[in-house]
């Protein structure tokens, strides 16, 4: 029995209870490629799939794909002599054409087979082609005016633009696994850049750019045995288009080369705006505007994407569900990492599937309106979990002081003096499988982390005596000193069983340059101290001087048994995935926790007591 879909609360399902609609009739699927020109000539490769009725009177409602990572296939010989599209294509199309969907996926302006040239991600030009897509859609004779988008990462920012536009045509749009703030979420979190990701995600993109599958060999192995490139548009009249389009590409920039120097949210991109122009959160009013009913989704562990659900859920007024699991980027693997012997899953992803077409049907259907609720599941617990309001109903913090014999109490420091040295060691790292390379596609795994802490210092508390629940986002503060002019501060939480095994829970980092509370009005609610990451707010970083340091750690939700232990692990550097700062020296950090210079951790707790 699938002990994860029994739960009450589970919203996947819970959110599909009623019936889908779904074709009667046995049917063929019609498959096509063309080009659809925009505004200013640029021709934009798209391909159709809809289902092929004797009842031409029959107009489908479409599901809109726009991506920047190929939107079909060329089978390499000899799989395309036996199958026209790649297997997890067919799944996606076929579930959608067999329950009434047309289904349209673009390659965007200066990639894959579409032509034009990018200077970086979502342009203005590419977002308004997304509105000519709705208005090119709904022009078909096959289309019956409603529209709705989804997708992963790329595709899912893609389709929360497409709210921006106001179009009558689209319905409802479902984000997984995607950015609302392009410096924090992805570039620079912490204010400390993201050097690996950019760099990797910059090259896969120009290798793509380029008709070159080479850049699916190392993360999805199976694909680039199978596929020989993107799939052009066949025109008899010029067998060149592919090529042609490709040739525009060479224009391109990539995010790496034009963001490896960034330091602060206000650094400028190549057409004079900021960073924030090209991050949803940026274009608020304008989504609510739509009033466009929205379902986010993602996981704990995938980069600050969970965060991005809540943020959505605080800040956005729109009909809005949110769900937040245990997956990878993507939902393509288990990452749970106190069961990380888990293969399977779940949810499958013809459940997904399934869950975002009753989402667009509940969103057109007037008797079943969208209710603002967020799910999420709380591991050890195993448990899936809902909530109207955030943070949840009994959230309190519990705090947990720094002290003497690398322990971590809930009892404030008495003592004048009192202080711990640590010399950062810029070989640590959280290997090639953290929060943050999963953004590749990669699996998570932290592993026994028991090892890898004698780099860092660490608090470790006492055994608790009772289960607690920790949901939310931890808050740390510390008062510190460096002896260099610049650094960063990794924080992880972990939990420690009896028999000694240390599992990551959460982390975060932050840069010492940032560290300035701002007084302004935050850019938007959110549950973590506001750093502005400006240039005019950054402060000097001055050697041996106390800094007070305080943010947020990423949220979670998980149970602390019985009998376990919480712990505090402290560095100065992730080797294999940041950037480093300072980028020359050894520095020796001075970890403060005195009465007059406390450090402490606010844990998130969720009290029985308050729910009953």
């Amino acid at each position: 029995m699938n002990e994860k879909l029994d739960d009450e609360s589970n919203p996947f399902s819970e959110l599909a209870k009623q019936p889908l609609t779904k074709l009667k009739d046995s049917y063929e699927r019609i498959i096509y490629d063309e080009y659809v020109t925009m505004r200013d000539g640029v021709k934009l490769a798209v391909t159709v799939s809809l289902p092929k009725l004797d009842d031409t009177q029959i107009k489908f409602p479409t599901f809109l794909s726009q991506t920047r990572y190929w939107r079909a296939m060329k089978l390499r010989v000899p799989f395309r002599w036996l199958i026209n599209e790649l297997p997890l294509a067919t799944v996606v199309n076929v579930l959608y054409n067999s329950h009434g969907y047309a289904t349209v996926s673009v390659d965007v302006r200066g990639t894959g087979a579409s032509f034009g040239s990018r200077n970086f991600p979502f342009t203005k030009e590419e977002v308004q082609d997304g509105n000519e897509l709705l208005n090119w859609i709904v022009a078909q004779p096959w289309s019956n005016g409603m529209v709705f988008s989804s997708g992963g990462s790329y595709l899912g920012t893609a389709a929360e633009y497409l709210a921006t536009h106001n179009n009558p045509s689209l319905k409802a749009i479902v984000l997984g696994h995607c950015s609302w703030d392009a410096f924090l979420d992805g570039a620079a979190p912490g204010g400390c850049y993201n050097h690996t990701f950019m760099q990797m995600w910059s090259l896969s993109g120009k290798l793509q750019d380029q008709n070159n599958p080479k850049m699916f060999k190392q993360n999805i192995p199976s694909f680039w045995l199978m596929m020989e490139g993107v799939k052009p548009v066949i025109s008899e009249s010029n067998p060149n288009l592919l090529q042609e389009a490709i040739d525009q590409h060479i224009n391109n920039q990539y995010v790496y080369e034009l963001t490896k120097d960034l330091n602060f949210r206000d650094d400028k991109l190549p057409d004079g705006n900021q960073v924030d122009y090209i991050s949803t959160f940026y274009h608020k009013k304008e989504i609510e505007a739509s009033k466009v009913p929205i379902l986010s989704w993602s996981s704990w562990l995938d980069s600050g994407y969970g965060d991005v659900v809540i943020n959505r859920f605080l800040n956005l007024n729109n009909p809005q569900i949110g769900i937040l699991g245990d997956w990878n980027h993507g939902a393509a693997l288990p990452s749970n990492q106190f069961f990380p012997e888990r293969n399977e899953i779940q949810p499958t992803l013809d459940q997904l599937l399934k869950t975002w077409i009753h989402f667009f049907e509940r969103s057109i259907n007037n008797s079943q309106p969208i209710k603002k609720m967020l799910y999420y599941y709380t591991m050890v617990e195993e448990k899936w979990k809902k909530t109207d309001t955030w943070p949840p109903r009994g959230h309190q913090y519990s705090r947990w002081y720094f002290s003497d014999n690398n322990m971590l109490v809930d009892i404030p420091p008495k003592e004048d003096a009192g202080s711990d040295l640590y010399k950062v060691d810029f070989f640590a790292s959280t290997g090639k499988n953290n929060r943050w390379w999963t953004l590749m596609g990669f699996k998570i795994i932290y592993g026994n982390r028991a090892e890898r802490d004698l780099k860092l210092w660490t608090y470790t508390s006492e055994p608790f005596e009772q289960d607690v629940e920790i949901t939310g986002n931890p808050i740390i503060s510390m008062n510190l000193s460096t002896t260099h002019q610049d650094g960063v501060i990794y924080t992880y939480l972990e939990d420690i069983n009896p028999e000694g095994v240390v599992t990551y829970i959460t982390d975060s980092h932050f840069r010492f340059i940032h560290r300035k509370i701002s007084e302004e009005p935050p850019l938007y609610k959110t549950m973590v101290p506001y750093h502005s990451y400006k240039k005019k707010d950054a402060l000097e970083v001055v050697p041996n001087k106390v800094m007070e340091i305080k943010y947020g750690l990423y949220s979670t939700s998980v149970v602390i048994k019985k009998g376990h232990r919480i712990r505090i692990a402290i560095a100065g550097h992730d080797r294999e995935t940041f950037k480093k700062y300072p980028s020359t020296g050894k520095p020796i950090l001075t970890i403060y926790r005195n009465s007059t210079n406390p450090s402490y951790i606010d844990i998130p707790i969720i009290s029985k007591k308050d729910l009953n």
